[in-house]
């Protein structure tokens, strides 16, 4: 490359901003666009419990059981782990371990809906990419949720996927317990909303669409018990959608998760009151955040309610520490860009 190439690639990376919902304060030896990495959550936010079993390393995933009261599936995603589920209870003990009989690549998320025939199935999403988008396709694998909770070897249903608009990096997987159809988010700085067809084929290829945009890197996403609340996690923030009438539907506002070290897991209670978040490591605390009552699956939506998540892709969340919007950021280092690129390409060309 040239060396007027290289300095204006240079001059791209100081001016654009960073990702954050607010002005980002780095912690010490703190670096990338994943800080900072939440507040103190909103008031009564607490430690549900941590996973006490030292596979759970890199917990990815988060859902609640629609067999067992009390229990919790989650997951490791890429590296040196093996193809395991875990059914954790209320106090991070492991219950069962269910070992998938194929092998792995970057498990991303977990979701428990009813399945085909109308039993509760866990749906493991084996969506992350860590080549910006070099996977072709990415794959769910979806199983029966067990009735007893006992080690097993399962042999999952393979469900294909290819996005219409190129690969994308992905962290977060949803399904709406309404209809049995399955989201996915991708985790850019142009995040997207990704549909799945309506009717999965399981031996096929099925395409996902890009039905709206989404916050910037996003690790997780969750529909609450009845399907008219939905939430799309970040390292430090969440936003909650009403989507009484549909996906997208619309924002119901946003907030900071407790601070963590990785946060990338997310879901709602059962009875959709809270939210239960988790992070990355060894003996990992998974929150309990309660919602207010606007963001509460199944509550009516309020008059307030009217951003699409096109228009809160890049929303602040709400004040909770004194930190001002980073919309203004984010608007001025567009402009910046666009024409710091177009310098780039006439570089480029001249090269």
């Amino acid at each position: 490359m040239r060396r007027p190439l290289v300095c204006a690639l240079a001059a791209l990376s100081v001016f654009l901003p960073a990702p954050a919902l607010a002005e980002p304060t780095v912690p010490d030896g703190g670096t990338g666009p994943d800080y900072p990495r939440g507040g103190e959550g909103p008031e009564g936010s607490e430690v549900a419990f941590t996973f006490q079993d030292p596979r759970i390393s890199e917990s990815s995933g988060l859902a609640p059981s629609l067999r067992h009261e009390g229990v919790w599936w989650t997951h490791n995603d890429s590296g040196e782990h093996l193809s395991e589920v875990y059914a954790v209870d209320e106090e991070g003990n492991t219950l069962a371990t269910l070992t998938l009989a194929l092998e792995r690549r970057d498990w991303e998320a977990v979701s428990v809906a009813p399945g085909p025939d109308g039993e509760p199935a866990v749906h493991i999403g084996d969506i992350g990419d860590n080549f910006g988008g070099g996977w072709t396709e990415v794959r769910v694998y979806r199983f029966a949720e067990p009735e007893v909770l006992a080690d097993a070897v399962v042999e999952p249903t393979v469900l294909t996927f290819s996005y219409a608009d190129g690969g994308r990096d992905a962290e977060s997987m949803m399904i709406d317990p309404r209809d049995g159809r399955l989201y996915v988010v991708s985790k850019e700085f142009s995040g997207g909303l990704y549909a799945a067809p309506e009717e999965i084929d399981p031996e096929g290829v099925n395409t996902l669409e890009r039905i709206d945009s989404a916050p910037l890197f996003a690790t997780d996403a969750a529909f609450g018990p009845d399907g008219t609340r939905y939430v799309i996690r970040t390292y430090w923030g969440a936003t909650v959608y009403d989507s009484t009438d549909g996906v997208p539907g619309r924002s119901l506002g946003g907030f900071d998760l407790p601070e963590s070290d990785q946060g990338e897991s997310i879901a709602f209670t059962p009875d959709g009151t809270e939210l239960m978040a988790g992070t990355e490591g060894l003996n990992a605390p998974v929150w309990r955040i309660p919602l207010e009552e606007r963001y509460r699956s199944g509550q009516a939506e309020e008059e307030s309610a009217s951003a699409s998540p096109s228009e809160s892709a890049g929303e602040a969340a709400e004040d909770t520490g004194g930190r001002g919007s980073a919309v203004p950021f984010l608007v001025g280092g567009g402009a910046v860009a666009v024409l710091l690129i177009g310098g780039i390409v006439l570089l480029a060309r001249r090269s």
